[in-house]
């Protein structure tokens, strides 16, 4: 009986790569495994059929004997997938990850009988503190003290969960594994599925005498104040990381990190670009008609700003160096004026007329008549 192409067994083009070759492999073998269809008299045959293809296109010189002489390249292979079923287990099924990732995908993480190592020395948890701060602040940059409240280690056991004085022991059920072993027979062989210990709950050890001040957990929860240096010229969403500020690690781990999230509250003159700042300065229209010395504000005091005459609204002026300090490097950015014109909401009598008699010398037709000027005017070249 003449074999079907490996290729077209697991489905794939002759060009596919490992990985595409591997993951359609994956996804066979779990829908025709033998175990998950025991009512299914051709699932074992085509099982093994795709474990045979993948065994040579897994290879690379099998492949390329394979892809130049086809199955005249007398590979055993058939033999090589039946070792599958013999034995104890499924040894060379071609998964990558190795044996653990073979009862992962079929049996739910089931493991070989070796033993386990109790879990080692893990760092603390991160935390994340929002600091918030003014326009002000981060223009000065300056030192921040801020309170913490984390997980430290017990001062009174050092973290090792055992009153002063004592030592936890050795777990006589996992022999200090931290791991109980379960036997599983099935129609492929005996199994053996590795489990966290019940007695110690897969530490190891067991702490005969609690330590009291942290009731056996090695950790209490502190408050602490920890001093935080904010950089001059900081922006809104800056982190600064405090290197072992987080929570204590666990057993023996090292602490976590801190990350502090600077948040720059709004300022009500000014607004923020980059480096640059930026402002709106209200001048009458007189001033802007005439021109005027300006003292402008910023963050460090006043600034010198001339207005030319005749200068429009909307005009922005630039104050080099008056704005933010780069945060790497030196020198600052700019503080950018915005002129704004502003138009009286009030007049009085005399006020109108100068502004009439500019209009009328202008040429200017402003529509509305002032009566106390122009009945002066009319009086007057009436003789009355």
């Amino acid at each position: 009986m003449s074999k079907r192409d490996y290729y077209e067994v697991l489905g794939v083009e002759r060009s596919a790569s490992p990985e595409e070759i591997k993951k359609a492999y994956r996804r066979l073998a779990k829908q025709y495994h033998p175990d998950f269809n025991k009512d299914d008299g051709e699932s074992e045959k085509k099982f093994r059929e795709i474990k045979e293809a993948y065994d040579v296109l897994s290879d690379p010189q099998k492949r390329e004997q394979y892809d130049r002489f086809g199955h005249q390249a007398g590979f055993d292979a058939g033999a090589a997938g039946q070792q599958g079923f013999s034995g104890s287990g499924f040894g060379g099924f071609g998964f990558g990850g190795g044996i653990d990732e073979i009862f992962e995908q079929f049996f739910g993480g089931m493991g070989g009988g070796a033993r386990r190592r109790p879990p080692g020395p893990e760092q603390g948890n991160h935390l994340r503190y929002d600091l918030d701060i003014t326009l002000e602040e981060a223009y000065s940059g300056g030192e921040k003290t801020i309170n913490i409240p984390r997980t430290e280690n017990c001062p009174e056991c050092n973290g090792s969960r055992a009153k002063a004085g004592t030592s936890p022991e050795a777990c006589s059920t996992c022999g200090g594994s931290g791991q109980q072993q379960f036997a599983r027979s099935t129609p492929f062989g005996r199994f053996v599925s590795m489990q966290p210990c019940s007695e110690c709950r897969g530490e190891g050890t067991i702490v005969r005498e609690p330590c009291p001040a942290c009731s056996a957990q090695g950790r209490i929860v502190k408050e602490r104040k920890i001093d935080i240096k904010v950089p001059a010229g900081i922006e809104d969403g800056s982190r600064l990381r405090v290197s072992g500020g987080g929570e204590a690690g666990v057993r023996g781990g090292p602490p976590g990190d801190l990350y502090v999230v600077v948040r720059v509250r709004p300022h009500k003159k000014f607004k923020r670009q980059g480096s640059n700042l930026i402002m709106e300065q209200p001048i009458s229209i007189s001033q802007a008609a005439l021109g005027v010395e300006l003292e402008v504000p910023t963050l460090d005091g006043t600034a010198e700003l001339t207005v030319p005459e005749g200068t429009q609204h909307g005009t922005t002026f630039r104050l080099k160096g008056r704005g933010m300090p780069y945060l790497r490097g030196s020198g600052k950015g700019d503080l950018q004026v915005k002129i704004k014109v502003t138009v009286p909401k009030r007049l009085n009598q005399r006020q109108k007329e100068l502004l009439a008699e500019l209009a009328h010398l202008s040429g200017e037709d402003v529509g509305v008549e002032n009566k106390g000027l122009f009945d002066k005017v009319k009086n007057a070249f009436s003789g009355s």
